[in-house]
């Protein structure tokens, strides 16, 4: 999962928000600046950064996903860059960009450059506004991951009218307070690495922390069960060597104030899931020590019978949304019905 940075690794294409997009290839890129009333921040003036693939014609789909996920989801035949949701999102998936039009965009703030406390709602706000720039009136699914799950029930709960069914994954209506806490840790983390004028090494043990709360015991068990050395006069155990690595190339690519303001949005987030009225499948993964099972179980309670529930077992814990492929694609399958339904 990786933040969109201020100099994007992949190609610009600058669309101003008066100019339709007209393009009718199978994959576009494009961004538009806007002001966007926020609910903690007042009116900002934010950049919209998004990405679409799938024939022009074709019900869209939009796909969000954790906090480091960004708009480009897979390699397509216009951008050849590996995406973050590179196994669910091709021919022959769920999300076939050669049947639906998937459309993600890079959230408010992942460039680093908003330092404001920012809500899901913000974010559901400025997709909301993406959609009127792009004229797309309404969406075939909203699919979340995670932080876009969060998004997802925002977007539904704001601009009812424009989704015809979400599927959240590992994304509850409030953030538990173990997970609260968690985060909030991870956040002093960079706070003492500010203090101590390297705010890149506190970012770097925060995404350790933040590793270890998204994969399960049962995965680092059988990955790092290798005797401890001794290194240099000190005690190294097996899992360093993966978490070093992490983290570095996390630092790389991450702009601290992005990390801190998206970080606090996921504890700012909560909704009411009685008020939801869009059919929603939520899927739950028992271990997810950031979204524990229960808490999905009181969202699709909340939604009474829009909502539906769906479990997997994984030693991937929060991550199996990005390591279970197949599975997830099995569940896309049957929550995401083509044009035609009438749901």
């Amino acid at each position: 999962m990786s933040l969109a940075l201020p100099s994007s690794p992949f190609p610009e294409a600058f669309v101003p928000a008066s100019v339709p997009v007209t393009d009718h290839s199978a994959a576009l890129r494009g961004e538009f600046v806007a002001a966007l009333p926020m609910r903690h921040a007042g009116l900002r003036t934010v950049t919209v950064r998004w990405e679409c693939a799938g024939p022009p014609q074709a019900a869209v789909v939009v796909l969000a996903g954790g906090i480091s996920a960004h708009r480009h989801v897979a390699a397509n035949d216009r951008f050849a860059e590996k995406g973050w949701a590179e196994g669910l999102v091709g021919p022959g998936r769920t999300l076939d960009p050669q049947l639906l039009r998937v459309l993600a965009f890079d959230f408010i703030g992942a460039d680093g450059t908003l330092d404001a406390p920012i809500d899901t709602a913000d974010q559901a706000d400025a997709l909301a506004l993406l959609l009127d720039h792009l004229s797309i009136s309404r969406l075939q699914a909203f699919v979340g991951y995670s932080y876009g799950a969060l998004v997802a029930q925002q977007f539904a709960l704001r601009h009812r009218a424009r989704v015809q069914r979400l599927v959240v994954v590992s994304g509850a209506h409030r953030a538990h307070p173990y997970a609260a806490a968690w985060r909030a840790l991870q956040r002093r983390a960079v706070a003492l690495g500010q203090l101590q004028c390297s705010e890149e090494h506190g970012l770097a043990l925060a995404r350790q922390f933040a590793m270890l709360s998204y994969r399960t015991p049962e995965e680092f068990s059988e990955r790092f069960d290798a005797a401890p050395e001794v290194v240099n006069g000190r005690v190294r155990v097996a899992a360093e060597d993966y978490l070093d690595a992490t983290a570095a190339q996390y630092v790389a690519r991450t702009p601290v104030t992005a990390w801190l303001r998206l970080s606090e949005s996921i504890d700012l987030h909560r909704v009411d899931p009685a008020q939801l009225q869009v059919p929603t499948v939520v899927v739950a993964v028992e271990g997810d020590r950031l979204v524990p099972l229960a808490d999905l179980v009181t969202l699709v309670e909340g939604l009474g019978p829009r909502g539906s529930l769906r479990v997997l077992r994984s030693p991937y814990g929060h991550d199996a949304f990005l390591k279970e492929t197949d599975r997830i694609n099995s569940i896309l399958a049957t929550a995401i019905r083509l044009p035609g339904d009438t749901a």
